[in-house]
């Protein structure tokens, strides 16, 4: 026994051995033309079916049983790739994609296989090329529009680029620009977003089922990552617009070693309006708003194993109104200049290291920084002359200021152990600095002025998180993981382990079966005055009183590809419990300066549940998709709406997009969307009482008692009755034109196609007769608009 004992140990040991010995590829995929990364690029072995992702950096590492293999590389939207290729050791191997022919059907790119193959689950991505398809309002595209256009995504308002998934606030999203989060996403009052499609590579949305290496927000995670810049040539991208004008430039720094990219927009409505503005006032008042964004991102290679990248963005919004004038009398004379307004913006800037330690692991190193500042403000200034020279002066300053600013470093790692185990690690740290309220005088009255301000909040938050990705039999894959993290603030810890899992079972080539748990922990929480997103709304840590907000959601479905390929389908439910909301109490708000915003707000539950489906085409020349969701969503307060539950405001149960893009020709395309959602909750006053008065201004006599004109309303239960429904359609031409500098495009888009009167809010108002009646206020009717766009390409000629 003994002998055949050792006789299975050596055989078990040959064929580990052997397993060992197989041959590992590695290396990188890129954009043939540009040398950008292809992030989340496709490479397998059509006869095992092994395959795996590139990473965030188009780093893949692939392991190769036996001497000879045929390997398949494939990204959507790009055509894709077959080798043969012989091995005798590890080999670098470097792949560089052409874009695909559009307008050929028999163009299908299989690389939705793999996806189908995947443990991942609740995530899409976005190609930036169709994002800019897309019909936009006033010209101006809109990465986060084009989010809300997936199942289980939601906007907010009409026009809005606010982003509620399955359920949750808009500050549950994790937004990232390059690895670092943005937390005021929204210019024009959230109209659009901060992000310029011209500077953007690949968005990446993850709605459940998520990996340990992502934390710190409940209910998704939107990456998007800037363009690395063209390492062959020198380009420039732009257009101008109704509204904005935009302008990219990129390059090599040294060619197929180093590039950067410096993008920019900037609106001129306050330009145009301005003598609009002078016709209709006295000449001296001045009213305007304006934003700008502007990228920049430069990276160099030092050799096989090192890259190094900076990143860059900073972006503002500012509404003011100015007045300033003089006038004389008496030969006397005043002086008077006085600006208000609203300024809010972000800055963030991220330094990073990619190291190769072998074909095997793989390091990226992260230093990070963002800001998010808000100043509500005005500035006064007086001057009086008299006729004797005497001069007498005041001044005036009040601003009202909240912010949050984060230092960041990070350790990612990727380490390929076989093509069974694909194990990702690494930790995080943020150094967060809040300042919640802060509301300072300064000038001639500014003593007379003692308002409380919040005092600076200084928290810690770490993290470290292991997740492998693995095979235990044939047709499971399995991505487990946990993601433990801890905040400290005041004094007090709070940490927390959270587990990840998600699962596939592979039924077929064409189908598969998917589930996730994820249990998520958020140390920030965002007090909104309001349902839209506006910059007012406040960043707040979890503090010794406020505890932090967590999460568990359980998602099951089934994918599918249909058509040979050419059709993705899937159907997803999901079940997500949150703990720890908070909401301001009745009758509190933002501008309530006489206590702090802990002892403003309330903490409560919420939950939500639902179904998805989505039939999506990428490839061909009419391509597209269409997503509907079922869901239902809840909160629950002690001190709100009487300790019942009720439905939360973007409770909305239908939500219906149809995405269509049609290729006619080289020159000229089309698209379309259509849009259907349930209307949102609201609630309403539903008896209105006169007050009893015992003065007699504006009185009446009834029986024994005077009345005023005075009222009070009794509310409905919170956000017991419903707005009408919303629906829309968008329209959008492109006609291109080859250039010997490049190209030229004109683009005509129609906002509201059919003029739909969508509501904004429902507000109340008395008619002639003395009766009250509620009224809907619209936002946008029928808007058309028209954009000229350019690439200059010269060096390709």
């Amino acid at each position: 026994m003994n002998k055949i004992l050792w006789i299975k140990l050596a055989i078990l040991c040959l064929v580990i051995s052997n397993s060992e010995a197989q041959h590992r590829i590695s290396g990188y995929i890129k954009d043939v033309k540009t040398g950008e990364s292809l992030i989340g690029a496709n490479i397998w072995q059509p006869a095992t079916s092994k395959g795996t992702a590139a990473n965030t950096y188009g780093f893949y590492s692939l392991n190769i049983p036996g001497d000879t293999a045929t390997i398949k590389v494939s990204y959507v939207g790009y055509q894709s790739q077959e080798l043969f290729i012989k091995l005798n050791k590890d080999t670098t191997l470097h792949f560089q994609l052409s874009l695909s022919d559009v307008l050929s059907e028999e163009v299908v790119v299989k690389g939705n296989r793999p996806n189908l193959e995947l443990t991942k689950m609740s995530s899409m991505k976005i190609p930036a090329q169709q994002i800019k398809n897309i019909p936009a309002l006033l010209g101006e595209v809109d990465v986060l529009k084009a989010i809300q256009l997936m199942p289980g995504v939601q906007g907010g308002t009409e026009g809005s680029s606010g982003i509620y998934v399955r359920g949750g606030g808009p500050d549950q999203n994790l937004i990232l620009l390059d690895g670092v989060p943005v937390y005021n996403a929204s210019h024009l009052f959230g109209f659009f977003s901060v992000f310029n499609a011209d500077a953007i590579n690949n968005v990446e949305v993850v709605k459940g089922g998520f990996p340990a290496r992502y934390g710190g927000r409940l209910s998704s995670v939107i990456d998007i990552n800037m363009k690395e810049g063209n390492m062959q040539n020198w380009q420039a991208e732009g257009g101008i617009g109704i509204i904005s004008s935009r302008l990219s430039v990129e390059g090599p720094i040294r060619k197929n070693k180093g590039s950067i990219i410096v993008s920019g927009r900037r609106t001129y409505i306050d330009i145009l309006a301005r003598p609009l503005i002078k016709a209709n006032t006295d000449g001296d008042a001045n009213l305007g708003y304006y934003f700008y964004d502007l990228n920049a991102k430069a990276n160099y290679i030092f050799g096989d194993k090192d890259r190094v990248y900076i990143s860059a963005y900073t972006g503002t919004d500012k509404f003011y109104a100015k007045d300033d004038y003089s006038y004389s009398y008496d030969n006397n004379t005043d002086e008077y200049k006085d600006e208000a307004g609203i300024q809010w913006g972000n800055i963030t800037t991220a330094l990073r290291w990619n190291h190769l330690f072998s074909n095997r692991l793989f390091l990226n190193t992260t230093a990070t920084y963002s800001k998010y500042n808000f100043r509500l403000f005005q500035d006064s200034y007086s001057k009086y002359t008299s006729g004797d020279g005497t001069i007498s002066e005041n001044s005036y300053y009040a601003a009202y200021n909240s912010g949050i600013q984060d230092y960041g470093t990070r350790f990612d790692f990727d380490y390929y152990l076989s093509n069974q185990h694909a194990i990702k690690f690494g930790v995080n740290y943020i150094y967060h600095i809040f300042q919640p309220e802060a509301f300072n005088v300064e000038g001639d009255f500014g003593d007379e002025f003692e308002m409380p301000n919040s005092d600076l909040i200084y928290g810690n938050e770490y993290a470290a998180y292991v997740e492998d990705e693995f095979e235990p039999i044939s047709k499971l894959k399995i991505n487990a993981g946990l993601h433990a993290s801890a905040f400290y603030v005041n004094q007090k810890w709070y940490p927390s382990l959270q587990p990840r899992i998600s699962t596939r079972y592979l039924i077929n080539e064409n189908l598969s079966v998917k589930a996730s748990y994820a249990e998520m922990a958020q140390f920030l929480h965002l007090l909104t005055n309001s349902g839209i997103g506006l910059p007012t709304d406040l960043w707040v840590p979890a503090t010794d009183n406020i505890k932090p907000q967590l999460s568990q959601q359980t998602a099951v479905g089934i994918s599918s590809l249909l058509g040979k390929g050419k059709y993705e389908a899937s159907i997803e439910g999901y079940y997500k419990n949150m703990e720890n909301l908070i909401e301001y109490k009745e009758g509190s708000n933002f501008l309530d300066l006489s206590e702090s915003w802990e002892s403003k707000v309330t903490t409560g539950n919420g939950w939500s549940y639902g179904s998805e489906f989505l039939l999506r085409k990428n490839e061909g020349k009419f391509n597209g998709w269409i997503g509907y969701t079922l869901s239902w969503n809840y909160r629950q307060f002690d001190e709100l709406n009487f300790g019942k539950a009720f439905p939360y405001k973007y409770d909305r149960r239908h939500d219906i997009s149809i995405v269509a893009n049609y290729k006619f020709s080289e020159r000229f395309e089309m698209s379309g969307t259509w849009v259907y959602g349930t209307g949102n909750a609201i609630t309403v006053p539903i008896a209105r009482f006169p007050v009893l008065d015992t003065n007699d201004n504006n009185q009446y006599e009834d029986d024994y008692y005077y009345y005023s004109e005075d009222e009070v309303y009794q509310y409905s239960d919170r956000n017991a009755y419903r707005m009408p429904s919303y629906h829309r359609a968008d329209l959008g031409l492109t006609w291109h034109k080859p250039k010997k500098w490049g190209e030229a495009s004109w683009s005509i888009s129609v906002y509201n196609l059919y003029n739909r009167q969508n509501p904004f809010y429902i507000d109340t108002y008395t008619n002639e007769n003395g009766e009250k009646n509620f009224t809907q206020i619209s936002l946008f009717q029928i808007i058309p608009s028209i954009s000229y766009s350019f690439k200059i390409y010269p060096n390709e000629k």
